[in-house]
């Protein structure tokens, strides 16, 4: 049996467009470009050929993907989650940095999701895993690879 993957709503709608995109729109053209390219002769020394089964092998291979990973996907829906004021998966959390008083605020999400330049962590990341359960003013001391680093929770959102 495989275990379940915490996934957002918003990440899993991201994996679905992608997917519909795969397989509605590059797809047909793959196969467009193959077929366009077998007329032009010799296949072994058809560059356009190699090329095009090269994209379609990576194609089919992101759409086995994205379906392997929709299929064990745990959707969760923060909206619909009670807000208890803790931090959860998929809530957003403003965080203080107690040493060197950088504020920043990000979503908790799963591995696949995780973005650090949209503010998308990862629930596995060693700050996540120092501040989950915890509520607003809470002080966590986070094990980080440049080191320990204390933080405070400024807001926790359930959006």
């Amino acid at each position: 049996m495989i275990n379940q993957t915490p996934m957002t709503l918003i990440g899993a709608e991201k994996l679905r467009q992608e997917l519909k995109r795969l397989k509605y729109i590059k797809r047909p053209l793959i196969i467009s470009a193959i077929k366009e390219a077998r007329q032009h002769g010799d296949l072994k020394e058809n560059a356009e050929y190699h090329a095009a089964r090269e994209e379609q092998s990576f194609c089919e291979g992101r759409i086995k993907e994205i379906e392997f990973k929709l299929s064990n996907a745990q959707i969760i829906d923060i909206k619909k989650i009670p807000n208890k004021g803790k931090v959860i998966f998929g809530s957003t959390v403003t965080l203080l940095n107690l040493y060197n008083r950088d504020q920043f605020t990000c979503c908790i999400v799963g591995d696949d999701e995780a973005d650090f330049k949209q503010n998308l962590i990862s629930i596995n990341s060693p700050i996540i895993r120092g501040i989950i359960g915890k509520k607003i003013n809470d002080v966590s001391l986070v094990k980080t690879p440049g080191g320990n680093v204390k933080y405070k929770i400024l807001n926790i959102q359930y959006i």
